[in-house]
C-alpha cells in the first residue's frame, strides 16, 4: 500500500499552481505539506482525494483507499454525534462508532446534536469520522483549525496510532502537531511560473 506522485501539476481556476510535485507516502508514514497563503496546498490535497483532476504527472494510489477532511465538518445539525457517525460508517461500509468516540473524546457527548456543540467539539467530531471510514490514507487539509492545544495534542495522538496501524497521513497545517516521525515537503519550489501577459502585460479589462 503506497501513494506516489510523480511530476504532478495541479491547477485552480484553469491557472496551473504547482507543477513537478514528486513524493511517495508508505504504510505507516506521514508527509506534512508546508508554503505560503495561495501557493497550493488546498489544491493538491483535492487533487490527491480524487475531487479534481491533475493536469500533468501521475498519481498512483489503490482504488478506494483515500479520505479527506477539509475545512468544512461535514456534519448533519439535527444528528447527534452518534447518529453523525453512525451515518458516515454506513456510507463507508462499517466502523467502530464507540472507538471513534473514545479516540476523539466525544463520548460523553454522544447524544447532543451537532448544532449545539461548540466550534471546537464540531472540528472533533469532524475529525472522528475518519476513523469510522476504514480508508488508509488520511489527506487533511488545516485539520486542527478551531481545535485547543489540548485537542491538538490529542489528535495528534490519533494520527500517530493510524501510523501504527499501518496507514499514512497527507497534512496540510501551519502549526507543529509534534509529530517528529513525519517527513516535511516545501512546496514553494514547486510553484509554477505565471505566464507573462501579452502587449507589455497592458491589461485591456482595466482600460
Amino acid at each position: 500500500m503506497e501513494m506516489v506522485v510523480d511530476n504532478l501539476g495541479v491547477a485552480r481556476g484553469g491557472l496551473t499552481v504547482l507543477e513537478g510535485v514528486r513524493f511517495a507516502l508508505a504504510a505507516g508514514q506521514a508527509l506534512i505539506l508546508r508554503g505560503p497563503n495561495g501557493v497550493g496546498k488546498t489544491t493538491l490535497l483535492r487533487t490527491l482525494a480524487g475531487l479534481q483532476p491533475a493536469v500533468a504527472g501521475t498519481l498512483r494510489v489503490p482504488p478506494e483507499s483515500v479520505t479527506y477532511a477539509a475545512h468544512a465538518d461535514g456534519l448533519k445539525a439535527v444528528l447527534t454525534v452518534a447518529e453523525n457517525l453512525a451515518f458516515w460508517a454506513e456510507i463507508h461500509g462499517g466502523g467502530d462508532v464507540q472507538a471513534a468516540m473514545a479516540e476523539m473524546n466525544l463520548t460523553e457527548l454522544r447524544d447532543r446534536r451537532a448544532a449545539n456543540l461548540s466550534a471546537g467539539q464540531k472540528r472533533r467530531l469532524g475529525l472522528a469520522r475518519l476513523l469510522v471510514t476504514g480508508r488508509p490514507i488520511w489527506v487533511l487539509d488545516e485539520p486542527t483549525v478551531s481545535l485547543d492545544q489540548a485537542s491538538v495534542t490529542l489528535f495528534a495522538g490519533v494520527v500517530r496510532a493510524h501510523l501504527a496501524r499501518g496507514g499514512m497521513a497527507l497534512i496540510a497545517t501551519h502549526i507543529d502537531l509534534g509529530l517528529e516521525e513525519a517527513a516535511v515537503l516545501d512546496l514553494a519550489p514547486f510553484k509554477a511560473r505565471m505566464p507573462v501577459a501579452s502587449g507589455g502585460g497592458f491589461d485591456e479589462a482595466f482600460a
